[in-house]
């Protein structure tokens, strides 16, 4: 492997880890702090997916679609666990399994009634259509650089909000213990609907950024489910730091495993999550 072909393996694992990031962190919230184990996490990623197809259709420009489809996914997300999650907080966890299990399948039926099972592509932005040349043959899309940059912004936004804003420090301390927090007069229940609507949109932008390059297609959130939860598992649940670190990490061992030994590359991954449990069964953060 040369330098350039070494350099857009590694571009592409940080693209990859931190569009991870997105949605894993928005689990791990949802999953460490509300303690809803959410199947239906990777159909937001798709329900976002579906919106740029769709805004972006309509309105012809992805941007227009990430502005209108990301507080249509907070508003969904707001709703969602109004209707539906806030009775899941004091049962176990396979009423909250066979719930959100449920919701996959009423996603993806309405999704086929509304827009089929076609797959669908969405347009790169043409400002963001060119590449950058690496050597005398390959090249870079600057698409996919925009995609880190936004994802590495929204991270540190994410990490500001929740260590250094007053309701970060809510949802740190509803984390550690409910019942306190809601003796000192706080609405913790209005602080797990903004946790849930956060997660929602994150995974439904993650979608929406994903969409141009991955095209848009049914049950495209299964997968990304599954490495979402590893995600969580190595980075330790209920950690924003640990899953933006999880991801990364996931996202270079993906990459390259499919480059270096492609036939193993659906195993290395969950080799790594094995390792890392045995080496820190509470995963590389402790949770919170």
């Amino acid at each position: 492997m040369d330098f350039a072909s070494f350099l857009i393996q590694t571009l592409n694992s940080l693209q990859y880890g931190l569009l991870l990031f997105l949605v894993a962190s928005g689990l791990t919230l949802v999953f460490g702090i509300m303690g809803i184990i959410n199947l239906a996490h990777g159909s937001f990623y798709m329900i976002g997916a579906y919106l740029a197809f769709v805004l972006a259709s309509a309105t012809g420009s992805l941007f227009m679609a990430i502005l209108l489809g990301v507080p249509l996914a907070l508003i969904f997300g707001a709703l969602l666990e109004w209707a539906l999650f806030s009775h899941l907080y004091k049962r176990d966890h396979l009423e909250q399994v066979l719930l959100t299990y449920g919701l996959i399948l009423i996603f993806e039926e309405v999704r086929s009634l509304l827009v089929g099972d076609e797959v669908h592509g969405v347009d790169i932005p043409a400002v963001f259509s060119a590449s950058i040349p690496l050597s005398d043959v390959l090249s870079y899309p600057v698409y996919r650089l925009v995609i880190s940059a936004v994802c590495i912004v929204l991270a540190v936004a994410l990490y500001f909000v929740i260590q250094r804003t007053r309701l970060g420090m809510m949802i740190r301390a509803g984390n550690h213990d409910r019942v306190m927090v809601e003796a000192l007069g706080i609405n913790i229940n209005m602080i797990y609907r903004v946790v849930f609507a956060l997660g929602v949109a994150l995974a439904a932008l993650a979608g929406m950024l994903a969409a141009p390059i991955s095209s848009v297609f049914p049950n495209m959130g299964s997968h990304v489910l599954i490495i979402s939860f590893v995600i969580v598992v190595i980075g330790g649940i209920g950690s924003v730091c640990g899953a933006l670190v999880a991801a990364l990490l996931i996202g270079f061992v993906d990459t390259f495993g499919k480059v270096i030994v492609p036939e193993l590359s659906g195993l290395v991954v969950y080799v790594v999550m094995a390792m890392v449990l045995l080496w820190r069964p509470e995963g590389i953060f402790k949770k919170g």
